[in-house]
C-alpha cells in the first residue's frame, strides 16, 4: 500500500504540525472509545532539532494480531499528546490531537516545534480514558552553541528469537542524551529458521514478512517487549535500517534470490510493504513518509557545533553484492570504479556536508563494516562482499572526501556484524599503510547469535592479519560514548548472556579519542575469563552475513 504524503497526522497547539485536510478522513468514522489500554507498544521519540523533536506511539490492543492492525476496531481515533518541563506536567509547554486510523496502522507521528533548544523534556498521549507511559525526550542544542557533553549510545541487530533484550534495559539506565540504532531492529524469519548457536528462546509470531499485515504484526512483537519500550522511552532516536527490516542481504531491487524478473517484482512489493511498516513503528519525521518502494532516510542532524551525525543508508542505492556476495578472496569486481554502496547522490550529499561542517566531530553513523577486514593471512586478500570491503572505490571516495575537506574529527558507526570492534581507517586500502585519518566503532548485537564469547587476543587472527583493528569481542550489548570538544570516551558495554533474563552488564574495554589524534587510546580493559571465553580465530566466524549465507 502506497502512503499519500497528505495522510499524515493532525494537530492543534503551540508547538507541533503536520496538518490533514480534512477530506483525507472523509470515508472513515470515529470510532467509540477503546475497552483496553492501546498503548501496548510503548512511545518513542527521535530526529531531535534545537527547537523540536518527533514523538510516536501507535495504538494496539493485541500486538500479535494476524491482519497487523492491532486488534484496533476499524475507523479512526483521537489521540492527544501533552510535551511538559517536568514529569508530572505541571509545567506543559505544548499540546495538540492528532487522528489516526488503519491506513498508516495506527500509528501516531508528531513534528513539535516551538520549543526550547539543548533541554530535557517529557511527553504522553492520550485517547479515551487510557495515557501511555511518560518518555523522556531531548531537544539539540542551537547550532551555533558548544555543548559541554553529549552522551550517545549506539546499538544494532536484536533478534527478538535469540535472547532477552536485556541490553536494551542496561543502556536506558545509563540515561543517554541521544540513542542511534544502525540496524536489524527486527528480523523477518517466521519462528525456528534463524537459529542461535545457544538455541532459541523464545518464537517470532507469524509467517516471514512479506506483507504490510507480517511487517506490522513482527514489528508489534518487538516493540511489545518491556526493555526495548524502556530504550525507547529515556532519550530520542536517530534510526537507519540494514537488511533485515526488508529481507537479508537485499541490495536496492535486488532481493537476496537474485534479479529474476519474477523475483524481482514480488521482492519490489515486499519492499514497499517494509518501508511502509518502518516508517509507520519508526519516530521518523514527514520527509521520511515512504513514496512506494521509495524512502528517504539518509539525513543530517546536528548537536550544536560539537557533532554532525550522517545517518547512511547503505541498502536502498547500492550495486548488488560482488561475486556472488558472501566472504571471497581476490574479488576484482569489487574494486569496479563505477560501483556504489550509497549511491552518487547520497554520496555527493555526503562530502558536501563534510565541506560545509564546522563540527568538532563529525560521525557517520551507517550499517556495514567500513574498514578493510582481510581475513587471509599472507594469502589473497579475503573480504566480505556485504560490506564496504565489497565497494572499496565507494568506501575510497568517502575516505579522500573527508580528508580534502579537512573533517576534523571522522568517526564511523557500524552494527551488523554481531561483534564489537575498534580500529583505525587508514588513507589507502588494501596497502593498509599511512596513518590514520579516522576511527571506526563496531556495536555487537543486543542479541543476534545467542550467548556469544569473549575472545582470547592472542588467539585472535582478526588482530593479528589487520593491526590496523585494535579490538574484537564476540558478546552482546551496546557502546557507549561520552563527546566533548576535547575528546570521545567510548566503552564497549559487554552482558554474559541473553538466554537468560536479567543479566548484568560490564565494560568489556574503553578508548579516548583525543580532538584532532583520529587513533584510538586504550583506557581500560577486563582481563578475558578463560573459562567462558572462544579459541575460534575465525575472523568472520560471528558476522552477520557469514554465520550462514542463506540467512544473515
Amino acid at each position: 500500500m502506497r502512503l499519500s504524503r497528505r495522510i499524515l497526522l493532525t494537530s492543534s497547539a503551540v508547538g507541533a504540525a503536520t496538518a490533514v485536510p480534512a477530506a483525507a478522513w472523509a470515508e472513515t468514522r470515529i470510532h467509540p472509545a477503546l475497552r483496553s489500554d492501546p498503548f501496548t507498544l510503548g512511545v518513542a521519540s527521535g530526529d531531535p532539532e534545537p527547537d523540536g523533536v518527533v514523538l510516536w506511539t501507535r495504538l494496539a490492543i493485541d500486538p500479535l494480531a494476524e491482519d497487523g492492525f492491532g486488534g484496533i476496531p476499524d475507523g479512526s481515533y483521537d489521540v492527544t499528546w501533552e510535551v511538559a518541563k517536568d514529569e508530572r506536567f505541571r509545567r506543559r509547554v505544548a499540546s495538540g490531537r492528532a487522528e489516526t486510523a488503519a491506513a498508516i496502522g495506527y500509528s501516531v507521528h508528531i513534528e513539535v516545534d516551538g520549543l526550547e533548544s539543548g533541554r530535557e523534556y517529557y511527553y504522553r498521549f492520550k485517547t479515551g480514558r487510557w495515557t501511555s507511559p511518560t518518555g523522556r525526550t531531548l531537544t539539540a542544542p542551537s547550532r551555533r552553541s558548544m555543548p559541554a557533553e553529549l552522551r550517545m549510545a549506539f546499538a544494532s541487530c536484536s533478534q527478538y528469537e535469540h535472547g532477552y533484550f536485556t541490553a536494551y534495559r542496561h543502556l536506558a539506565e545509563s540515561r543517554p542524551d541521544l540513542v542511534l540504532h544502525l540496524g536489524d531492529y527486527q528480523y523477518e524469519y517466521k519462528a525456528g529458521v534463524y537459529n542461535s548457536p545457544d538455541g532459541n528462546v523464545r518464537d517470532h509470531e507469524g509467517p516471514e514478512t512479506v506483507s504490510l499485515a507480517t511487517y506490522r504484526q513482527r514489528h508489534a512483537q518487538y516493540k511489545a517487549d518491556a526493555d526495548l519500550q524502556a530504550a525507547h522511552l529515556v532519550a530520542p532516536w536517530l534510526v537507519v535500517w540494514d537488511d533485515h527490516e526488508t529481507e537479508n542481504n537485499w541490495a536496492d531491487e535486488v532481493p537476496e534470490s537474485g534479479s529474476d524478473t519474477p523475483v524481482r517484482e514480488d521482492f519490489l512489493v515486499r519492499r514497499a510493504a517494509a518501508f511502509q511498516a518502518y516508517w509507520e513503528n519508526m519516530p521518523l519525521r514527514r520527509s521520511s513518509v515512504p513514496e512506494g518502494i521509495d524512502m528517504q532516510l539518509y539525513r543530517r542532524v546536528q548537536w550544536g557545533r560539537l557533532a554532525n551525525f550522517h545517518m547512511l543508508d547503505t541498502r536502498q542505492y547500492r550495486d548488488d553484492q560482488a561475486c556472488g556476495d558472501g566472504t571471497k578472496t581476490d574479488c576484482a569486481e569489487a574494486w569496479d570504479e563505477s560501483r556504489t554502496i550509497t549511491g552518487a547522490a547520497q554520496e555527493e550529499w555526503l562530502i558536501d556536508g563534510f565541506h560545509d561542517s564546522r563540527a568538532r566531530w563529525d560521525v557517520i553513523g551507517q550499517q556495514v563494516f567500513f574498514t578493510q577486514r582481510d581475513a587471509d593471512a599472507g594469502g589473497p586478500l579475503r573480504t566480505s562482499m556485504d560490506g564496504w570491503d565489497g565497494y572499496a572505490a565507494s568506501r575510497q571516495r568517502i575516505i579522500d572526501g573527508w580528508v580534502e575537506a579537512e573533517v576534523r574529527n571522522p568517526v564511523v558507526l557500524t552494527g551488523d556484524v554481531h561483534t564489537h570492534w575498534a580500529g583505525e581507517i587508514l588513507p589507502d586500502f588494501p596497502a593498509a599503510q599511512g596513518a590514520s585519518v579516522g576511527v571506526e566503532l563496531v556495536a555487537t548485537s543486543i542479541t543476534s547469535g545467542g550467548n556469544g564469547a569473549d575472545s582470547v587476543p592472542e588467539d585472535n587472527a582478526a588482530l593479528k592479519i589487520n593491526p590496523h583493528i585494535k579490538f574484537r569481542n564476540a558478546q552482546r550489548g551496546y557502546v557507549e560514548t561520552v563527546i566533548t570538544a576535547e575528546q570521545m570516551d567510548v566503552k564497549f558495554q559487554v552482558v554474559p548472556q541473553v538466554t537468560v533474563p536479567g543479566a548484568p552488564v560490564y565494560t568489556r574495554r574503553s578508548y579516548t579519542i583525543a580532538d584532532r589524534d583520529r587513533t584510538l587510546h586504550q583506557t581500560y580493559d577486563r582481563p578475558v575469563d578463560a573459562a567462558t571465553a572462544s579459541t575460534d580465530d575465525r575472523v568472520f566466524a560471528d558476522s552477520d552475513e557469514n554465520v550462514d549465507d542463506t540467512l544473515n
